[in-house]
């Protein structure tokens, strides 16, 4: 169940981000996930080929732009200090 939930929650995310689409998934038998777009009542598209778990949740986050990442203040100002002090945050 973890495998599916996982995918699912990318295809939630990806209608979160995307105002008028209906993205879906489909679940094979070996395991294997495709995304498919509703484009009316009875006509439903197949945006890819059956894929593992991993790369069907990097395809389903490229389809549409990422929200931005929420920083507080004490994030924003950390992040500064590491870049004065010449090193990368991780």
């Amino acid at each position: 169940m973890a495998r599916s939930t996982k995918a699912s929650n990318a295809v939630l995310r990806l209608n979160q981000r995307s105002a008028q689409a209906a993205y879906s998934m489909v679940s094979t038998s070996d395991g294997h996930f495709y995304l498919v777009l509703a484009n009316g009542e009875e006509s439903v598209v197949k945006l890819n080929e059956p894929l593992e778990i991993d790369a069907f949740v990097s395809f389903v986050n490229s389809v549409s732009k990422q929200a931005p990442k929420k920083a507080s203040k004490f994030d924003l100002a950390f992040e500064e200090k590491l870049q004065r002090s010449g090193k990368k945050p991780e």
